[in-house]
């Protein structure tokens, strides 16, 4: 019954923040980056709907960094619910053109003005990763990308495709590592309780000396450096769970 609750709750939240959000951006610049970070802080409220607790910090990290390329781990659905409050002002997703079919959701993705690629078309994708090295500096953006490609599903952090780091390069901006502690197996909507949850913003990574062949090499550095810092953020949540768990004995 709860997951039932759940799921009606946040669907009428999506519905209800599409339908707000729609005419906002249609009448107030369309396609804004800016709209992505306003909306963004909205869908971090979900978190209160399906009863986890998120730990967002780090992101003093980036105070000074006008533009970077933001990489996180891709894990699930949940992600949706994880991710958002660490957005950057500025800051723009790169996501899979199907997503613009999702009812609602699709439509706010693209007016608010995240930018679609066609994975399936590797010629067009290498054109995009172009225009979006320019847009960075011609509308001084951010991206955020997840460099796995696809969602890790409980299989741990996934090998780094090259396309985020190789788009770093070009455009010379650093990049900034996003690292959200593990949630595979770990909510569920009928669980009255889902725990803890951090998302942690590492130090940017500088990549003036690197050139596009190395673009293989920095994906894998980062990764092994999300890796450790996944499995360091997942330690921590189980002590805060157990500590959490004593008081509730002690206090029951």
């Amino acid at each position: 019954m709860l997951s039932i609750v759940r799921i009606f709750l946040a669907a009428c939240f999506i519905i209800v923040t599409t339908l707000c959000a729609l005419p906002y951006c249609c009448l107030f610049t369309p396609r804004n980056p800016r709209h992505v970070y306003t909306f963004s802080r909205w869908f971090a409220q979900l978190h209160n709907i399906i009863g986890l607790r998120l730990i967002h910090r780090g992101k003093e990290q980036v105070a000074d960094v006008p533009r970077a390329v933001y990489i996180s781990n891709h894990q699930n659905i949940f992600d949706f619910v994880t991710s958002p409050g660490m957005i950057m002002p500025r800051t723009v997703s790169i996501g899979k053109k199907s997503l613009l079919w999702i009812p609602f959701f699709g439509q706010l993705y693209w007016i608010t003005g995240n930018i679609l690629i066609d994975r399936e078309n590797k010629s067009k994708a290498r054109s995009t990763i172009q225009q979006v090295v320019e847009a960075i500096h011609q509308r001084n953006l951010s991206v955020w990308m997840y460099p796995e490609g696809t969602r890790s599903k409980g299989r741990g952090l996934l090998p780094f495709k090259t396309g985020a780091f190789r788009m770093a390069i070009e455009a010379g901006v650093p990049i900034v590592p996003v690292c959200v502690s593990s949630t595979h197996n770990k909510i569920a909507l009928s669980n009255r309780d889902n725990g803890t949850v951090i998302a942690e913003m590492m130090a940017p990574i500088d990549v003036s000396g690197y050139t596009l062949q190395d673009a293989r090499q920095l994906a894998d550095m980062c990764h092994a450096m999300m890796e450790a810092k996944i499995a360091e953020l997942d330690k921590e949540v189980e002590k805060i769970e157990q500590a959490r768990n004593r008081e509730e004995v002690r206090v029951s």
